[in-house]
């Protein structure tokens, strides 16, 4: 490799990564959009919970089938991957297989990445045939149109093009053969280059190699536009999830407060607020965009995996009502795209008259919510739809006073006649004397 060589690639990299960087830092920028919340409690359990679910795949192998490709396939990647070090360093200082002088170490490893390469690629092919010949429901969904579905396909393709042009590379390196070490898959695709002279031989060694370290970096950038960003996000949304018991509804601060101080007969309701306290804007009740949502509960919009789960689970869904959680952080994640391209473009957020409810997510989306929490339960990475799902339903019911009118009787029921049927406390009890 000259120095032309050297150069080319030294930029290649440096624009793959750099742009990689640029993205991830919108990326940030984006999440840190939403309201603080406290998520630094109680470390050693969330080290276990990221642990167990985002490296350990734990509740992907619920559904065994599909829990066991995909292990493979993470693990093969990943795995795989670490020989980018290796290309790497050939790449900036035109060496080759600069570390093979680790001898029956690197024939190990070789060897291994390339039985992993053959796994992945049978892995992909059966996710392509669940996918397309199977066709199994959950991909098919309404909301899983245009980009959505061809996203999967994309990275299936990529996956594919990549586990087989590292096999090439090293099938047509001639002297990688020759010294029998690593080889146990590429040495049954070396018949496939017979009559190949050697120049041939090393322009095929030396493409497939271009193509791949390239194939890599573009995979790499091209994760921010994916759905398989979980791949890095898996790890920081499983450990900031929600530890508290599924179901506990979180309060808000301001309408406790208020609570108290009605309850506390040591305060002065007509005392003489603080200066400036009357200018104040009052907080929000709810939430009607993504700036009125938590950082996590948009870190949860950017890790979805779209895979499906919540929605085949979702007993409103399956009753043909019109929530999908799955479209719940997909619509998250579009409109706050959405937003941080207003910022991109303006310096600061401009009020483009739009906004994440109604404009992507419909009441009767939210309405149709059991609260059952089985979207959280199935989500193999911890994303739970229901907060957002609840925070929206807050804002229509304490800002605009539009809960369904079967929801708006039971609490005037309840605040008449402290229940929610509609008769009077006196005869709450009559059921007793009943025969």
């Amino acid at each position: 490799m000259n120095y032309i060589d050297n150069i080319a690639f030294a930029i290649i990299l440096f624009l793959g990564v750099g742009f990689f960087v640029k993205n991830f830092q919108k990326l940030i920028r984006n999440i840190k959009l939403g309201k603080d919340i406290n998520r630094k409690d109680n470390s050693s359990a969330r080290w276990k919970n990221m642990a167990k679910i985002a490296l350990g795949q734990s509740k992907m192998v619920k559904r065994p089938i599909a829990g066991i490709l995909h292990i493979i396939v993470y693990l093969g990647f990943i795995i795989i991957n670490i020989e980018v070090i290796e290309i790497i360093i050939d790449g900036l200082f035109g060496t080759h297989r600069v570390l093979s002088f680790l001898g029956s170490f690197y024939s190990f490893l070789i060897g291994s990445f390339e039985i992993l390469a053959f796994l992945v690629l049978v892995s992909v092919s059966i996710f392509w045939i669940r996918r397309m010949v199977l066709k199994i429901p959950r991909f098919w969904n309404k909301e899983m149109k245009g980009f959505p579905k061809n996203d999967a396909l994309y990275i299936l393709y990529f996956e594919m093009v990549l586990m087989s042009l590292f096999l090439i590379m090293n099938a047509t390196d001639v002297p990688f053969q020759q010294n029998d070490i690593g080889n146990p898959i590429s040495q049954f695709l070396v018949p496939l280059f017979e009559g190949f002279n050697a120049s041939t031989l090393f322009i095929v060694e030396r493409t497939a190699w271009w193509l791949h370290i390239t194939g890599i970096l573009i995979f790499l950038n091209y994760l921010y536009y994916s759905k398989h960003l979980h791949i890095l996000l898996a790890f920081p949304n499983t450990y900031f999830a929600n530890l508290n018991p599924k179901g506990q509804f979180t309060n808000l601060e301001s309408v406790t407060n208020e609570v108290k101080m009605m309850l506390d007969p040591t305060i002065d309701p007509f005392a003489a607020q603080p200066e400036g306290a009357a200018d104040e804007i009052p907080e929000k009740f709810g939430a009607s965009d993504v700036q009125d949502l938590n950082w996590v509960q948009l870190l949860n919009a950017y890790t979805c995996t779209e895979c499906g789960r919540c929605t085949a689970a979702c007993p409103a869904n399956i009753t043909g009502k019109e929530l999908s959680p799955r479209a719940i952080m997909m619509k998250t994640r579009d409109r706050l795209e959405e937003v941080g391209e207003n910022i991109n473009k303006n310096g600061k957020f401009v009020d483009d008259g739009k906004q994440l409810l109604n404009d992507y997510i419909k009441p009767e989306e939210l309405w149709a919510c059991t609260s059952c929490n089985a979207c959280v339960e199935e989500c193999p990475v911890n994303i739970d739809p229901l907060a957002i799902i609840l925070d929206m339903r807050r804002y229509l019911v304490m800002e605009q006073s539009a809960a369904p009118q079967e929801l708006n009787l039971m609490m005037t029921n309840v605040e008449n006649n402290g229940a929610p049927w509609q008769y009077n406390q006196m005869d709450r009890l009559n059921w007793k004397d009943e025969k």
